[in-house]
């Protein structure tokens, strides 16, 4: 079973998201919204199958990352996420909540042995957001 098959975000804490979103457009160029930025990509084995990475900045009060204590979290592209979660809490993985569904993918979250949170998504790459 194909576990983990790519990056799918990094997200990082910081005391202005806003400003620290404006830093990284003016100097280092990236396309930021209120949301952070996303990296748009093909697949390197199929072409035709495009995918996306995240970089996302969060205000430093976030519980998002919760419990972990650590100021970012590394968000995973997996395939089949059920099996995989299985087979984590056969592993004795921690497993913080139960997956969630939305129209772009499926996520959970699991703890690594030093207590990073890893969020783990299976996402619905043909999915494109409305911008209507």
């Amino acid at each position: 079973m194909k576990k983990v098959t790519g990056l799918g975000g990094v997200f990082f804490k910081c005391d202005n998201p806003k400003d620290m979103n404006e830093w990284y457009a003016k100097n280092l160029g990236l396309a930021t919204t209120e949301y952070g930025a996303t990296f748009e990509w093909r697949q390197a084995d199929d072409p035709s199958k495009k995918g996306s990475t995240a970089w996302c900045t969060f205000p430093k009060d976030t519980k998002y990352f919760d419990p972990s204590s650590k100021p970012f979290m590394i968000n995973y592209r997996v395939e089949n996420i059920v099996a995989l979660v299985d087979e984590l809490k056969k592993e004795n993985v921690t497993v913080i909540d139960e997956i969630s569904e939305f129209e772009y993918g499926k996520f959970v979250h699991v703890l690594d042995p030093e207590g990073n949170v890893i969020e783990l998504w299976e996402p619905v790459d043909d999915w494109e957001p409305d911008n209507t």
